[in-house]
This record gives C-alpha cells, sequence and structure tokens, in this order.
C-alpha cells in the first residue's frame, strides 16, 4: 500500500480552529489539543446561550408590560387573562406598545 501523507490537510483543519480561538490566552492559542477544548466548548456555549438569550427577553417584555400594567392598576396575570386581544399579540408587540406608544397601551 502506498503512503499518504496527510500534512496540507491537517495543518489546514487546524489552522481554522486556531483563527476562531486566537484571542485566547496562554497555552490556548498555542497547543492544539487545548485549542479544540476551548473550541467545543464554545460552540457549546453559543449552542447554550442562544437559547437563554431567548428566555431572557421573554423574561424582559413580561417586566415591562408587569411595570407599565400596574401603574393603571391591574397586575400581569389578570391583564393577560381579561385581555380580548391577548391571542393576537405576543409579548413583544406589548412591551414595545409600553415604550413607544403608551396611550395606545392604555387603550388596550
Amino acid at each position: 500500500m502506498t503512503r499518504v501523507k496527510r500534512n496540507q490537510s491537517t495543518r489546514h483543519r487546524r489552522k481554522k480552529k486556531f483563527t476562531i480561538v486566537q484571542g485566547c490566552r496562554g497555552a490556548t492559542s498555542i497547543l492544539y489539543k487545548t485549542t479544540n477544548q476551548q473550541f467545543c466548548k464554545s460552540l457549546n456555549n453559543a449552542f447554550i446561550d442562544r437559547r437563554l438569550r431567548k428566555r431572557q427577553y421573554r423574561n424582559l417584555w413580561i417586566c415591562r408590560m408587569n411595570a407599565k400594567v400596574r401603574q393603571l392598576g391591574l397586575d400581569y396575570h389578570s391583564f393577560v387573562d381579561k385581555n380580548p386581544f391577548s391571542h393576537k399579540l405576543n409579548r413583544k408587540i406589548y412591551a414595545q406598545l409600553t415604550l413607544q406608544d403608551p396611550h395606545l397601551f392604555q387603550a388596550l
């Protein structure tokens, strides 16, 4: 069987990960094994944080709605239950209305 040299492909594959983990300090930016570990960890954290971002924005919208509704003398849950538009408008739209057009929000 003939010998296959994989020098170029290995170097290119490793170099891609080195460029992604370039801002790290210490051995992480120099040694391939620690670079690979940091690369996998960063991908995992990005996966988790994409879901956390959605959760945090939802909490922010609910807090904004709750603050505005309490000024009107209700609480958040009773507002959502009694509002006839609650199935048509989502929390993001309500939160934007509280900031941009409070008079329209009061009309709701």
